[in-house]
């Protein structure tokens, strides 16, 4: 049956799909969904933010009411790298529909949710303004360093009084079919850069040298063996990885002067950053302390922990999923972070958008099926909300 509203979702998300928005390039994607908006009466306006040190970023803030709540849906139309081009079986930025599927980087990840929730909000509006209002929050710089999008964003809509009540993100949140998972919360994560000092030499006469590779080794198991905690009913237990171990040496016959090391922790709601530092370097002067030497670490906070309890808004969302799924949808805080560790400070804030297994992929692709079911759930959502 053709679509007789306003915004076809598909055409929408192939039209964005088209847009070579890679981070930080804009691409012409907002300048797509603004006028959309536009169209259906939003008040848009343009936020670009630069920082020294990082890209220039182009974002879209656009409302339609003046009252509150003001329900926001919040998403990127930036998109990360295609990869290897020639590996696509169509061009990444095409559009192209193949036996019920869309390809294209961002089909998943994720202008076809921004195509849903701007045709699920054009059917609403079909029968009048809601009593309240309705915004979006879109940033291009979601996979880029994250540094002039949502958070100066943000920073805008305070200073300017735009308060936001409840905020949808759409991030791809199901891991097989879409009602799966509603993520009501996310891990925090922190990074650290361990260096650990020596002196180099020849490894014949190590007595002249002082070799820091059994200090970082006996530092790294002591790291590897600390146990975090057991999790909480919403997270799993935190968990610290060591992800490298350089030397940087291409000598056989020279003790190393200095070995590199980095590690990340993704936590729960019973750790801070703050704690987490003290207990590493804590494990670290331990270690230290018996065997002797020095240390640099770098200890950096990409996001906190943080859990939206369940209540009116995961209950109206999870009815929204049961309605057009049949699916009963868990609530996790798995998987990575996202923008919603920003959006919190302002607003009760959930995530949910489509399957998420070929996002960042070559031949990246959504069901249209379920770009359409996702724009049902997102105009149940909306009703709901408003209605009640």
């Amino acid at each position: 049956m053709a679509n007789t509203h306003p915004i076809d979702p598909v055409e929408f998300a192939a039209e964005l799909i088209r847009c070579p928005s890679v981070t930080p390039e804009e691409g012409g994607a907002l300048d797509l969904l603004q006028a959309r908006l536009e169209s259906l009466g939003f008040t848009c306006t343009r936020l670009p933010f630069s920082e020294e040190g990082t890209p220039d970023v182009d974002n879209l803030y656009a409302r339609i009411g003046t009252e509150g709540p003001n329900f926001c849906f919040a998403g990127h139309t930036d998109v990360v790298p295609v990869g290897d081009e020639a590996a696509w079986s169509v061009p990444p930025f095409s559009g192209e529909i193949k036996s019920g599927k869309l390809f294209g980087r961002g089909a998943t990840d994720m202008k076809s949710a921004i195509a849903a929730f701007a045709a699920a909000s054009a059917r609403v509006l079909e029968e009048g303004k809601p009593k309240g209002s309705l915004s979006f929050l879109i940033t291009g710089d979601e996979e880029g360093p994250a540094v002039n999008g949502t958070i100066k964003m943000l920073e805008w809509c305070a200073a300017h009084g735009e308060t936001i009540d409840d905020c949808l993100v759409g991030e791809p949140t199901n891991p097989e079919a879409l009602g799966d998972m509603i993520k009501i919360g996310r891990r925090g994560s922190v990074n650290g850069w361990l260096t650990v000092y020596g002196a180099q030499g020849h490894v014949a006469y190590p007595h002249l040298a002082d070799n820091p590779v059994p200090r970082m080794a006996a530092m790294l198991t002591a790291l590897a063996g600390l146990k975090l905690d057991d999790g909480t009913p919403y997270f799993q237990p935190s968990n610290l990885e060591i992800t490298t171990v350089d030397v940087g040496n291409t000598a056989t016959n020279v003790i190393p002067a200095e070995v590199r090391a980095h590690f990340n922790i993704r936590f729960n709601d019973l750790q801070t950053s703050e704690g987490l530092e003290k207990l590493v370097r804590e494990t670290l002067d331990k270690v230290i302390a018996e065997h002797g030497g020095a240390y640099n670490l770098l200890f950096k906070k990409s996001g906190d922990a943080f859990v939206t309890e369940p209540g009116r808004l995961s209950n109206l969302v999870s009815s929204a999923v049961e309605k057009v799924t049949g699916r009963t949808p868990e609530l996790s805080t798995s998987g990575g972070t996202s923008d919603a560790r920003f959006i919190k400070n302002y607003a009760r804030v959930l995530e949910f958008g489509l399957v998420s297994q070929s996002m960042h992929k070559v031949d990246e692709h959504i069901a249209v099926a379920d770009i359409e079911h996702l724009t049902d759930i997102y105009e149940a959502v909306l009703r709901g909300y408003f209605e009640s």
